[in-house]
């Protein structure tokens, strides 16, 4: 149903190294930058797409003033990808929003963990496992 969105960072190299330290262990990464030279308003806008190869699902994307927090989750493969996102998200700066762990209330076979990135968004892994 999504074919991308986007995020807006204040201090676009401290969230373009978030995603780069965090992504890998979901299997993603850094799929393509860019730089808004068509903005008249602020033609040097930096922007990196991530996303598993060849496939810009999340934009970052430079803004001067702040953004309203969002959420995202992403697709763990098992527990331990999950594990391992909160743990690199914590290496890289990321804020705990709520440690690895079994989420019945939602369904379940939820198992997910939550982070804050450098400009306070709500990022998750998650894996459906079976009920």
């Amino acid at each position: 149903m999504i074919d991308h969105l986007s995020f807006y960072a204040t201090d676009f190299a401290a969230s373009k190294a978030f995603y780069e330290a965090v992504l890998p262990s979901l299997g993603a990464g850094l799929v393509m930058e860019m730089t808004a030279t068509w903005d008249a308003e602020f033609p040097t806008r930096r922007m990196a797409a991530f996303g598993p190869p060849q496939r810009p699902v999340l934009w970052l994307i430079e803004t001067k003033t702040p953004a309203s927090p969002r959420h995202v989750a992403f697709t763990a493969s098992g527990p331990e990808a999950v594990d391992g996102f909160h743990q690199a998200a914590l290496k890289a700066g990321g804020k705990d929003n709520g440690a690895p762990g079994k989420r019945a209330h939602y369904h379940a076979g939820y198992y997910g963990a939550f982070v804050l990135d450098p400009d306070g968004n709500n990022v998750e892994a998650v894996h459906h496992g079976a009920p």
